[in-house]
């Protein structure tokens, strides 16, 4: 995890939370615009990413005895990469995926996870800064 996994954690976390970053500081539109371009292939990366990372942690349940809180900070890493890549990631996702039946599946899944876009950012950046923190204080 750490630095690398908090920055891209915050950064998906913002495009997660756009709506609300905005409605408090208006000048955020300029910096979240420049990033929505990108978004897809972020998504994309994100969800996959997103759920290697939960199959690790589950594989690496070990670590509840001597890291609880790095594993917590693991496990919910994944879940937010996971969940807010699917979002964003979905049309990119679709284009490797040719099956109707696994496309549907996955409309399913976004339209289950888009009313909570806004929480996930928020848990993004939250998760994101805690990993940077427990990474560099180690525990």
């Amino acid at each position: 995890m750490g630095l690398v996994a908090g920055i891209w954690l915050i950064l998906l976390g913002v495009l997660g939370a756009a709506d609300i970053i905005i409605a408090k500081k208006p000048d955020a539109k300029e910096l979240i615009a420049k990033m929505a371009p990108y978004q897809g292939w972020f998504g994309a990366v994100s969800a996959i990413w997103g759920v290697w990372i939960i199959i690790s942690s589950v594989l690496s349940l070990s670590w509840l005895a001597t890291w609880p809180v790095r594993w917590a900070l693991y496990l919910g890493t994944g879940v937010v990469c996971a969940g807010l890549g699917l979002l964003f990631g979905i049309g990119v996702l679709k284009s490797f995926i040719k099956n109707e039946q696994a496309q549907a599946k996955m409309d399913e899944t976004v339209a289950k996870v888009m009313p909570i876009r806004s929480k996930l950012g928020i848990a993004g950046i939250a998760i994101g800064l805690a990993s940077i923190i427990v990474g560099f204080l180690n525990i």
